[in-house]
């Protein structure tokens, strides 16, 4: 009876550890990361430290997915350098966004990074990807509208 509680808590453990501490993110990541996931939609929510607009764009995506807890999974990826870990966590603290994984560019090359998540993208933040079970993908840049949320979150 209690192996169940305890077999839930070991494969959440690697989530809880990953969450809301920025890991790197390098080119060879990406692939996995732009899988689709089992069932539902990864939201792939991609920000910068000297972006206005990010923040209150997590915060939009972090409540869309609390109320879709089942069929969304979000990470936040900033395009800052891992180097600058303590302020990409410091920010994300402040955003109330720890709950949630995090990663943060890992490569020499950050344009090699943004043309490996999306050959559409042309730099300007906040950038959203919706990746579906599946298997299609929608993007969004610019902060989100409520049309837009709700548009993400109809499953």
């Amino acid at each position: 009876m209690r192996t169940k509680p305890l077999l839930l808590l070991a494969l959440m453990l690697p989530l809880c550890v990953h969450a809301g501490t920025p890991m790197a993110l390098g080119a060879g990541d990406v692939a996995a990361l732009l899988k689709p996931p089992a069932q539902g939609e990864r939201i792939i929510a991609l920000w910068a430290l000297d972006c206005a607009y990010c923040e209150t764009n997590l915060q939009a995506l972090a409540k869309l997915q609390q109320t879709h807890p089942q069929q969304i999974e979000l990470v936040s990826v900033a395009t800052d350098s891992i180097h600058q870990q303590d302020a990409i966590e410091a920010r994300l603290k402040a955003a109330d966004m720890l709950a949630w994984p995090a990663r943060a560019y890992a490569d020499d090359t950050p344009e090699r990074i943004n043309y490996l998540l999306d050959p559409q993208w042309g730099g300007e933040m906040p950038r959203t990807l919706v990746i579906r079970a599946d298997g299609s993908r929608q993007s969004f840049s610019g902060a989100l509208s409520p049309a837009q949320l709700q548009k993400i979150g109809s499953l």
